[in-house]
């Protein structure tokens, strides 16, 4: 078995709506995220590596200094009022961890077929995203590519 692990952070910011409590205002948070990508035996491209470590670190990037809403969130999906690029739409009803979470495993596995397309090569993912000093969220996945 063979193992890949990458780590990055970003600065970034969210509201929970419907929230009753502190988070249903605008806060960020530095969100510090940990990829783990397992496989028997990870195929190689032309260089001899397998999965280019900013490949995935490249995901956080991409998050970095962004507001991070739901579909729900037509205050910051207003191009009137926001930059689109400054906006980037979570899955779910809420930017909650789950939903970064889940957001950045999606980005993982898209990244992943298109390095080595039907290779049928099976990976377990594991994410963990740091929403705070204190809180975290694990994803894991195995999907076949």
């Amino acid at each position: 078995m063979e193992q890949i692990l990458a780590k990055g952070r970003f600065h970034a910011a969210h509201r929970q709506l419907g929230y009753a409590g502190k988070c249903a205002w605008v806060h960020g948070h530095t969100w510090r995220g940990t990829f783990i990508v397992r496989a028997e035996a990870f195929p190689r491209d032309e260089l001899d590596m397998s999965v280019d470590f900013g490949a995935l670190k490249d995901i956080f990037k991409e998050l970095d200094h962004r507001m991070l809403v739901s579909e729900q969130d037509t205050t910051f999906l207003d191009s009137g009022l926001f930059e689109p690029e400054g906006v980037v739409v979570m899955p779910g009803s809420n930017p909650s961890v789950e939903n970064v979470t889940h957001y950045c495993m999606n980005e993982a596995v898209d990244r992943l077929t298109k390095l080595f397309p039907g290779r049928g090569i099976d990976y377990d993912l594991e994410l963990t995203i740091q929403e705070t000093e204190n809180n975290f969220f694990t994803l894991r996945r195995t999907v076949t590519i």
